[in-house]
């Protein structure tokens, strides 16, 4: 178990550092359009392509996916890096991820265990079996065992009637993605024009 926990937690690395190289190398493509090896358009059109790949999938990677595996202490499921599993016995921190698209609002729950594993949640079924784990682990925390790290904008998103406790993260999330999007673009558009 221990091994496929920790092949489960390179794998999600690997798929982040990925990301983050996708994301970074229109910048390194400046250093050969400056030598002419490629056309000085290139990094400003290789950036936006791949800041909208990159923005799109980094919060995605761990996000689960059919098919689902449900215990009384894990809860399994498929990413776009492979299986990952998490054991709700011995949760660490919980937090709340908002993205945005369409004019939608999407929200994932991303659980991480003792182990390191991370796990988007964002199934109905699956947010139940988190919501009575955290619930469990904060009761034994009574008797001393520690208690997970639970963010008040994930806390109000699993309680049974999520509502206005979420109009503050919403409001950052946006901001956040908004600012670090346009900031991205900029920096793009400033080494594009040099």
């Amino acid at each position: 178990m221990e091994a496929t926990t920790a092949r489960s937690v390179a794998r999600a690395r690997l798929g982040s550092g990925l990301v983050v190289a996708v994301l970074l190398l229109p910048f390194g493509s400046y250093g050969l359009a400056r030598t002419g090896a490629v056309p000085e358009g290139t990094p400003i059109v290789l950036g936006l392509l791949t800041g909208i790949a990159g923005f799109l999938l980094l919060p995605a990677l761990c996000e689960e996916q059919a098919p689902f595996q449900h215990s009384s202490s894990r809860l399994t499921a498929r990413t776009l890096t492979g299986a990952r599993s998490v054991d709700l016995n011995r949760i660490t921190t919980v937090r709340l991820l908002t993205t945005f698209s369409y004019g939608s609002t999407y929200r994932t729950v991303v659980v991480r265990d003792i182990h390191g594993v991370r796990l988007g949640i964002t199934t109905r079924r699956s947010l139940g079996k988190l919501r009575r784990a955290i619930e469990k682990a904060e009761a034994n925390a009574a008797r001393g065992a520690p208690a997970p790290r639970v963010t008040r904008a994930a806390r109000a998103h699993l309680a049974p009637a999520p509502g206005r406790g979420l109009v503050v993260h919403t409001v950052l999330a946006f901001l956040f993605t908004t600012v670090s999007g346009s900031l991205y673009v900029s920096v793009l558009l400033i080494l594009g024009g040099q």
